[in-house]
């Protein structure tokens, strides 16, 4: 199987530092969330190259748990989301193949969510911690500083 990147001039890449990463695609205004195994993929294919190369990349990376039936899992999922083009011959290994051979490693992910999408959720998404805010502490014999918009307007 012969990979290629995709998207790669119009995407911004954040690293994070377990190994997962964001990519935004400016054009199309949308952020892919890649976890490390995918993240290990998506370095693997930054230049024309194979399966095999591939999983060799994601074993140094990731360590010898990778097989190459998990590499060719996560160029699949980065296929899905256009971020590589691969060529015909590929073997279709299914999920639960992969499942029962894995030890300690995580299948491949990734997400893709429009900028929009992710602001929509920004706005009604909270962490469960309220911040409420707390009055200015005044010192014996002072009055409470006034704000700019009470100086301006004379209720100071």
């Amino acid at each position: 199987m012969q990979i290629e990147p995709g998207l790669l001039d119009t995407l911004v890449e954040n690293h994070l530092p377990d190994g997962s990463r964001f990519l935004i695609d400016r054009a199309n205004e949308t952020v892919y969330a890649l976890n490390a195994t995918a993240g290990a993929a998506w370095d693997a294919c930054s230049a024309p190259t194979t399966l095999s190369d591939v999983t060799n990349e994601m074993r140094r990376v990731l360590g010898n748990a990778i097989t190459e039936e998990l590499a060719e899992e996560a160029i699949q999922r980065l296929q899905e989301r256009k971020l590589v083009t691969t060529s015909a011959g590929a073997q279709q290994t299914t999920r639960r193949e992969i499942l029962t051979r894995l030890g300690k490693v995580a299948l491949p992910l990734v997400v893709a969510m429009t900028l929009t999408e992710q602001r929509a959720h920004a706005a009604v998404a909270t962490s469960g911690v309220r911040h409420t805010p707390q009055p200015e502490p005044v010192l014996p014999g002072r009055t409470p500083r006034c704000g700019i918009i009470k100086k301006l307007f004379g209720n100071c």
